[in-house]
């Protein structure tokens, strides 16, 4: 039988936050909603990226255990260097969060990160934490969440994930659906990536929690090409039609091009451009997945 848990989740107000504090409850669970914009049947008002150990204290407070579901997404472009920004959002948040979490005795917690962990750990010749300050970032978070709790954390290694919370959806779908709706024509390179649900993410999550787990969970329901992947985007937003070829080069030469506007303007991306060509054109996939197991969940994200 599985004891009742009290959890903190922060960044509740997001997609797959919502999901979590909803699994949470349907098992049985207390959840305490956390985030740094305030909404309706919200318990705190919290910016991870300033809080301090002392403000998250009081927060966590008489909780068994934590989720940190907030952070800088791949997407971000600052200003050069970009790594300090990703590491301001993604690492000492959970340092300072998890920090608090031992001082006050909690014992349990789950960290959603990303699938390139995965893949940093898997392929440790493709050089990724070096290459790509988001991918650092989220390195870091990992090791930085298991030394400052001295608890088990198990770190969720998410890749697309589809799914829809209210109005809430994934931060790339909106770009994906106007694509999909305009007259531009769909290209697709080769390669792909896995890709799940924000309910398998929240289940996944909750069971972490509920076994005490410590481990890199890599989350995939489906391991899809691009073609693939954006043809079902189509049909979803109904507007289905053929999705053709783009050749590598022409893929790795308009990334040469941004990369270039991106030094002049002084920034950088999350994903060095100069090397994510190489990224996009592999198969990012994890096991063997299950074709068709995302397909409600792409037309919840994209049928609206």
């Amino acid at each position: 039988m599985i004891t009742a848990m009290r959890i903190l989740v922060v960044g509740a107000g997001g997609l797959i936050g919502q999901h979590v504090v909803d699994r949470l409850r349907r098992g049985g669970h207390e959840a305490t909603t956390a985030s740094r914009t305030r909404h309706a049947g919200l318990d705190h008002v919290v910016d991870a990226t300033t809080a301090t150990v002392a403000d998250l204290r009081p927060l966590l407070a008489g909780h068994d255990g934590v989720v940190f579901a907030a952070g800088v997404d791949d997407r971000r472009t600052p200003r050069r260097p970009a790594y300090p920004v990703f590491h301001r959002g993604n690492v000492e948040p959970v340092r300072r969060l998890f920090t608090a979490a031992r001082e006050e005795g909690l014992g349990r917690g789950v960290v959603l990160g990303s699938y390139y962990t995965h893949f940093h750990r898997e392929h440790p010749e493709w050089r990724l934490a070096a290459l790509h300050p988001y991918v650092r970032s989220r390195v870091e978070q990992a090791r930085v969440a298991r030394e400052a709790a001295g608890f088990p954390v198990a770190v969720l290694e998410l890749p697309f994930v589809f799914g829809r919370a209210g109005d809430r959806q994934p931060n790339w779908a909106g770009p994906l659906a106007r694509w999909a709706r305009s007259g531009s024509p769909l290209t697709a390179p080769p390669g792909g990536s896995a890709a799940t649900s924000a309910d398998r993410v929240a289940e996944t999550a909750v069971t972490a929690l509920e076994q005490v787990s410590g481990a890199d969970l890599p989350v995939a329901d489906e391991n899809m090409t691009w073609h693939g992947m954006f043809s079902r985007i189509a049909d979803a937003v109904g507007r289905p039609r053929r999705v053709r070829r783009l050749h590598p080069a022409v893929l790795r030469s308009a990334l040469r091009v941004a990369g270039a506007a991106n030094r002049l303007s002084g920034k950088e991306s999350g994903l060095d451009l100069a090397h994510l060509d190489r990224l996009l054109t592999r198969e990012l996939f994890i096991g063997v997945g299950r074709p068709g197991a995302l397909d409600h969940a792409i037309r919840e994200t994209f049928g609206r």
